[in-house]
């Protein structure tokens, strides 16, 4: 499908500078760029590609100034926030790619399962009894859905989703490849001869509306009551969330992070990638934690943490500078020592 300039604008509520009757079919990053493609420039960082890019239409935000001359063929759509109308022309661009709503086979769909309308279901699928899916679902082949499991109104589940039975997913969400919503907890009691047994875990998860959760994760089910994913929830690839972990509504999860069971994180929380958090504890809303940290204990207080344990930002790298200087330090207390020994000597002489 095509766009002009003159339609991009009306839709994002921008203003056109140069030829408003241009168009274009395809995005591209602005140092890809070529005739017919749209693109963007937010980041400073890459302005110089904007001087010789071939895009046709670049988004740019109303505060830009050129520092010399833009190629001719250019033409600029000038918005408020240009990284935030480019991500939803994106949105808009995969609404488009929507698969459209048929049912392919070989598929298995419980004859008691509830299928809502203009839905798509892959090949492969597996809809278990009494599972209901919602209006205007996106089902990708090979996706298991268990018994008893609700997926809300317009979901993407993509291949190889897997969810366990009695699970529920909310809205407009989305769940890449590889993710097993409702696996086992790692809940096991030993004996007195350390022999450990398997505690049954009867818990569901409950994923609420406008969460994305990337591919290969994994989200245990609740030893009882439910493992619970807040609102607008956005959970990165390779991640693991324990049995009974809360996190709440709008937190962002990098990749590689491990939340340990009964863990409670509150809303509006940043974790960095390879993050460990310890279990039975809470980090209040608002905490910033960087890559790589790890978290023993309760948060109770909202800051930007690092290291493992992990402290106060600016403490951490104050502490990193002497640590960076330990093998100076060392040296100078060697030296220090050697001469007061020195000192002793001559003055027991």
């Amino acid at each position: 499908m095509e766009f002009s300039a003159q339609q991009i604008a009306e839709l994002l509520q921008g203003s056109v500078e140069g030829d408003v009757n241009v168009c274009v079919n395809q995005l591209a990053k602005i140092e890809e760029g070529q005739q017919g493609a749209l693109s963007f420039l937010s980041n400073p960082k890459y302005e110089n590609h904007i001087y010789q890019t071939k895009s046709s239409i670049c988004i740019v935000n109303r505060s830009f100034q050129p520092a010399q001359n833009l190629p001719a063929t250019l033409t600029l759509i000038r918005v408020d926030d240009a990284y935030g109308s480019f991500a939803r022309l994106l949105e808009l661009y995969a609404q488009f790619q929507k698969k459209q709503a048929k049912i392919e086979q070989p598929s298995f769909i419980d004859p008691t399962a509830h299928i809502g309308e203009n839905c798509y279901i892959g090949a492969f699928v597996y809809i278990g009894a009494h599972a209901f899916i919602g209006n205007d679902c996106s089902i990708y082949p090979g996706t298991h859905i268990g018994d008893h499991s609700r997926i809300g109104n317009n979901t993407t589940l993509y291949s190889g989703v897997q969810i366990y039975d009695n699970m529920h997913i909310g809205d407009r969400c989305i769940v890449h490849s590889g993710t097993v919503i409702g696996s086992d907890g790692f809940g096991f009691a030993p004996d007195e001869k350390g022999v450990y047994s398997k505690v049954p875990q009867i818990g569901n998860v409950v994923v609420e509306d406008d969460v994305e959760i990337g591919s290969n994760c994994s989200i245990d089910r609740a030893t009882m009551g439910s493992t619970r994913i807040g609102k607008g929830v956005k959970i990165d690839n390779l991640c693991q969330i324990a049995h009974n972990v809360e996190i709440g509504e709008h937190t962002a999860i990098a990749s590689q992070a491990g939340i340990a069971g009964s863990a409670k994180l509150g809303k509006h929380i940043m974790v960095g990638g390879q993050t460990g958090i310890n279990g039975h504890l809470t980090v209040v809303d608002h905490t910033k934690i960087v890559a790589q940290s790890g978290i023993p204990s309760s948060i109770k207080t909202a800051d930007t943490l690092m290291g493992s344990p992990a402290i106060a930002l600016n403490d951490f790298k104050r502490s990193y500078i002497g640590f960076r200087r330990l093998p100076e330090i060392l040296e100078e207390v060697r030296s220090l020592r050697k001469e007061l020994n020195e000192l002793k000597d001559q003055k027991e002489k």
